[in-house]
Order: structure tokens, then sequence, then C-alpha cells
């Protein structure tokens, strides 16, 4: 049965715009250590993507409430469009500058924001409800696909022939996804957003502060935020300095660099494939610690081995754990929080485990640079099996049935 035209209009932004991102996630990094093998430079570059994060998620899950979302989508994914196109002038100029690839990547980073939190409000007004976990499920796979698997290893192959090239190739997808947003339907605001009273700077703090409150006050809730916070923080951390460990003492070659981060990739879509029968058989308690424990465990074997095989081994079982993880805290998200502050709610949720991103890599780039990356690697993964025992000593699987009961869990999607 098919989701309608609109939806394959919403699907092919999409997917051109996830396509664009995995260009970004191999080649910026790439392109990076030929300006600079400081680890702080290396990692500042994560901080850069992911700061608009931790500035605009609230304000732009109150836009996508207030003007037509399909603009937002156009206009999010043109000015990335633009950001990228002038990077290629510097390059076609031979003026490589880290200062104009850091202002790039931030302008990038903020209009992902907006792009993403609009899109995440767009299915229910194309497919009927008893579509929307098909719907959704489309979207996350090519997600899935697309930005960690076919996108890194297609900028990895594309910087070793130019780097010129995978950027004029990224600007020149988002391009495209903005026009194929701009055939959307007009998505205005709903009868009750478009009050006036709902335009009123105060009552938009207040709307903001409402679903802060609730998920802040919502003990579980925190401390699942807090164990994914340092799952991200530790992840960000290593992350920004795995490709001085990979090109450099594994001797990964530039052109394979994205195969070897595309990889794990798999894992992720593994685990959330398998997440319906493994976490009713495990428990969801259980979970929340693998999630936590076999990354920490793949980041010192990836400072101490050295091996290319055994270093894909163990990210692709830490992709498999955090997948699984990210099923049981979307279904705890939907269940314990009302309908009508979920959004909210949400933002709140993803400014604590966003925002320690961009914190994560300064904590990298500093370790980095003092221990070199081999032993920031294992000092992040005792980091992070600490961090283990302090926030997910509390969550049981008991603690996650009970917060469920109140609410019939909607769809589970991914963490973000």
């Amino acid at each position: 049965m098919t989701l309608g035209r609109s939806f394959t209009k919403l699907w092919l932004s999409q997917g051109l715009s996830n396509l664009g991102d995995g260009l970004v996630l191999a080649a910026v990094p790439l392109l990076v250590v030929t300006m600079t093998r400081d680890p702080m430079l290396v990692s500042g570059m994560t901080v850069a993507q992911f700061l608009p994060w931790v500035i605009f998620t609230l304000p732009a899950g109150a836009l996508a409430d207030r003007i037509d979302r399909r603009l937002i989508m156009v206009w999010g994914n043109a000015i990335r469009a633009v950001g990228f196109a002038l990077l290629v002038l510097t390059l076609v100029a031979d003026l490589r500058s880290i200062v104009v690839l850091y202002l790039a990547v931030f302008l990038a980073g903020t209009a992902e924001t907006l792009v993403d939190n609009a899109a995440l409000t767009v299915p229910p007004r194309l497919v009927e409800r008893s579509q929307l976990e098909r719907a959704n499920g489309r979207l996350f796979a090519t997600q899935s696909a697309i930005n960690n698997f076919v996108g890194p290893t297609a900028g990895a192959a594309l910087f070793a022939l130019s780097a010129i090239l995978v950027f004029f190739s990224t600007a020149g997808l988002f391009a495209l996804a903005a026009l194929a947003a701009l055939t959307l339907p007009r998505m205005l605001p709903t009868a009750s957003d478009t009050s006036d009273s709902k335009h009123t700077p105060g009552e938009v703090v207040r709307s903001i502060r409402e679903g802060w409150s609730y998920f802040w006050n919502h003990r579980l809730l925190r401390r699942v935020a807090f164990i994914s916070g340092s799952i991200n923080l530790f992840s960000s951390a290593t992350g920004g300095l795995l490709v001085l460990l990979a090109t450099g003492p594994m001797g990964v070659a530039e052109s394979w660099y994205g195969l070897f981060i595309a990889v794990p990739a798999v894992g992720a879509v593994i685990g959330s494939l398998i997440a319906a029968r493994v976490v009713p058989a495990i428990g969801g308690g259980p979970v929340t610690w693998l999630a936590a424990l076999v990354p920490a465990a793949s980041y010192v074997v990836l400072g101490l081995s050295g091996n290319i095989v055994l270093s894909e081994i163990v990210m692709f079982l830490a992709a498999i754990a955090t997948a699984l993880n990210q099923i049981v805290v979307s279904t705890l998200r939907q269940a314990a929080v009302p309908d009508e502050l979920l959004g909210r709610a949400t933002a709140g949720y993803r400014l604590i485990v966003l925002g320690a991103v961009p914190v994560g890599a300064l904590l990298g780039g500093g370790l980095g640079r003092w221990l070199g990356p081999e032993r920031t690697f294992v000092v992040c993964g005792i980091g992070l099996a600490l961090a283990a025992l302090v926030f997910a000593s509390r969550v049981t699987t008991r603690a996650l049935r009970e917060a469920e009961r109140p609410v019939q869990p909607a769809t589970a999607d991914q963490i973000s």
C-alpha cells in the first residue's frame, strides 16, 4: 500500500538531506586533518557542528508550531546549500581556512536544527494515523542507511578524488532537498497554534518552561537523559579524535575512512531491527547498562589494540547496544509524557543529550592534546564505565515498566 505522493516528496527531501549529511560526516574530518593535526582543533569541528543544538533546539521546536513547516525545511536546506557553496569557493581559490570551515559547519548545524525539528512534525500531516508507524519506519531506515553508511563511504571516496568535488556535491544535494521540500503541500499552524497569545514572547517562554519543568521533575526520565548524555559526552570526545587514530596509528587510507566509520552503522540498523525481540527478552534495565558498558569497552580496545579488524568489531557491537537503548528510551519518553507536553519535554530531553556533544568534543580535544589519541580513548572508556555506575544503577526494568503503565507507548523512534 502506497503512502501517497506527498509522503514520497518528504521521503525524497529527507533522503537527499541525509545523503548530504553523510558526505559531510566523512569529508569534514578529512579536510580538517589536511589543515592541522592538533587534536583540539580537530575536535573543535564537532563543537561547531553540535553547538547549534544547544542554542537553538528549544526555539526551533516552538518555531515549528508557529509557521509553515514546509518553508522551514525549504529555507533550512537552502541555507546549508549556500554555506557549503561558499566553502567550495574558498577551496577553488585555494584559501583553505579552518575558520571558514568552522563557520560553514556551524551554519549547517544551525539549519539542521530547524529542519530536523520541523521534519519530525510533518508525517502526521501527510499520512493517516494507521500509516504513521510505517511512514516513520521508512524515514528512520533511510536515515540510518544513507546518513551513516552510504554517505560516509561516498564522501571519503569523493574526497580522495577532490575536496572541491565532495563539497560541491554536498551543496547540490541540500539544494535538491530544498526543491523537493518546496513541492510539499503547505503546512500552516493549526487553529490552536495561531491564537494571538501563542505568538507573544512571554507565552512562548512559558510554554517552553512548562515542558522543561515536566521533564526535569520526572526522575526516571531525567536519569535516563543523563545516561544518554554521558554516552554522547564520551562518544563525541572520542569521535573527534577517531580520524587521527584511524589515519595515523591504524594506517587507514583516506579513501577507506568512510567505510571504516560506516561499518559500525550496520550494527545500529541491526540493533533497531532486533530490538522488538531482544528488549522484552532481557529487559530495559540491562539494555541501559549495555548501552554504556559496551561502548566503554570499545574505547579501551580502540586505544590499546591498534588493530583495524578488532576495532571494527567492537564499534559494531557498541552500535548494536546503543540502538537497543534508543528504543528503550524512546518508549519511556513517549509513554511517560502526556501527548500535549511530548514535543516540549522531548526538546528538553534533547537539550541534555545533545548538549553533551560539544562539551565532550572540547574534553576530547584537550585530553588528546595532553595525552594523545590512544590514551584519550582509554580514559574515556573508564569515564563512561564510571558514569554507568552512577546513573544506570537505579534504572531497572521494573521502573521502566511502571512508567509505561499510564500511557500506551507510541511508535519508537531514534534518540537524537
